[in-house]
């Protein structure tokens, strides 16, 4: 008699002949037999999402493929591997373990006690920690964190999502690129089912960066109808965006609504008490003292990005044991001496991004705002309305006007329609990244050509 580890492996090479490459990979490849008494035959698998999928949706063809190699009736029985103890609990027609296994993918040192609170932010962290607490309830889902670079958005996200661990709540984490690849993924391969079930069976959704997501229709549809269904069954959402969902460019109102349901916080730079403090608590995490006067000048320094208030500790504590000396605020300052405050670049001239457009397509300007039709053309001034569109704060009535007297509404078809065509057309993707490689170039150049656009413009 084979064991159910040898009968299991020969199920595999079955099954993976009936279903696709990528389904087999998700959900089967690191699967393996566990016992087979009886005519109950346990399948080990690496969590509980794993478990359920199989248990709803492939059991049948499971159960149907072992019957084919053992020639008797066979009841499956899906069993979560437990690394810590060797005890799970059955449920239904699964094994389980007490608590969901942990995602990796939150960062340990993103939690609430680590989180260093003021005006600044206040609202936004007593919001987290009210969703966490409560997840689900309708003040707070969804929830949106907006603010900056570098304020701790992503932060209060992991924060969010250690709570929901430790409750034993099945959270999902990602960021909308990460949404985004998946879902063209899953498209490609025929998937979407599998797509849509892994993101439908979360607890506490968590996405970083929306704003990511607008002008990509496809996927946009696709978060909404996630979105729907989650809310409807109320389970926590919380998103991050470097802005309000009502200044989000080019994201569907049907969308832009639904995140404005639950409750918006946003995040503003941290003023200099809060910065100190951010600056000795990483001190101190760190197990190093510095001098107050070194933690003003890195403060003082600083001013907009807590992440890079943070670094600038790091490489002046690192500078300084290179030097072996102590941290003085002459050392301080030699380690930052090439660390200069970036000024925010100014979005470009319109002017000089139709003319590089135009120059890019090889069509001359007047043609770019005519109403001819062939093919190079159409692709041009779509192309034009695009980059106007989220390269500069021009709305789509001003692009319309500039772009032969065309009405918002052309406007916002042609932008959707380039944002959609990005995700699959990897040619049009590179012609939109050599453009704006082009324009920033022209900016940054030292001569009068950007002024006198400004002006024109």
């Amino acid at each position: 008699m084979k064991s159910a580890l040898e009968i299991w492996e020969t199920a595999l090479g079955e099954l993976e002949l009936q279903i696709n490459k990528s389904n087999y990979r998700t959900w089967f490849e690191k699967t393996s037999g566990l016992s087979y008494q009886g005519d109950h035959f346990v399948v080990g698998v690496p969590n509980t999402f794993i478990a359920e999928y199989l248990d709803k949706s492939q059991r049948s063809l499971i159960e149907k493929t072992l019957i084919g190699l053992l020639q008797k009736p066979v009841t499956v029985v899906f069993s979560v591997n437990n690394e810590q103890e060797n005890r799970t609990m059955t449920y239904g027609g699964y094994a389980q373990l007490p608590a969901p296994p942990k995602q990796p993918r939150l960062n340990l040192q993103y939690t609430f006690d680590s989180f260093v609170v003021s005006d600044c932010n206040r609202l936004a962290y007593a919001a987290a920690m009210g969703a966490a607490a409560k997840p689900g309830q309708r003040s707070y889902n969804p929830l949106v964190i907006y603010g900056g670079c570098g304020l701790g958005k992503t932060h209060l996200l992991h924060a969010m999502g250690h709570v929901a661990q430790a409750e034993h709540k099945r959270v999902l984490f990602t960021s909308a690129e990460q949404f985004t690849n998946e879902f063209v993924s899953s498209i490609r391969e025929r998937s979407t089912e599998d797509f849509r079930t892994k993101y439908r069976s979360a607890e506490m959704l968590l996405v970083d960066d929306i704003q990511f997501l607008s002008g990509k229709q496809q996927t946009e549809e696709s978060f909404f109808h996630i979105f729907n269904e989650l809310h409807n069954t109320d389970r926590q959402i919380a998103v991050t965006s470097d802005r309000p969902p009502r200044s989000i460019p080019m994201m569907e109102e049907r969308l832009r609504s639904r995140l404005e349901w639950g409750l918006t916080a946003g995040l503003q730079p941290p003023d200099l008490g809060t910065r100190l403090s951010i600056l000795r608590t990483k001190a101190r995490k760190e197990g190093v003292n510095v001098t107050p006067d070194v933690l003003d000048l890195i403060a003082e320094h600083i001013k907009l990005n807590i992440r890079e208030l943070e670094g600038a500790l790091n490489r002046v504590i690192a500078y300084a044991k290179l030097l072996g000396v102590q941290v003085t605020p002459t050392v301080a300052s030699e380690a930052m001496v090439d660390i200069a405050p970036k000024q925010p670049k100014l979005p470009p001239p319109p002017s000089l991004l139709l003319e590089t457009v135009a120059r890019y397509f090889q069509i001359p300007m007047p043609d770019l705002k005519s109403h001819k039709r062939d093919k190079q053309t159409v692709l041009a001034r779509q192309v034009a309305m695009y980059m106007l569109r989220s390269e500069t704060e021009w709305s789509l009535t001003q692009i319309g006007k500039e772009l032969g007297d065309r009405q918002a509404i052309t406007v916002s078809q042609a932008c959707r329609k380039i944002a959609s065509n990005i995700e699959q057309d990897t040619e049009l993707k590179q012609k939109i990244a050599a453009i704006q490689e082009q324009v920033s170039l022209l900016q940054d150049e030292p001569s009068g050509r950007v002024q006198r656009n400004t002006a024109n413009s």
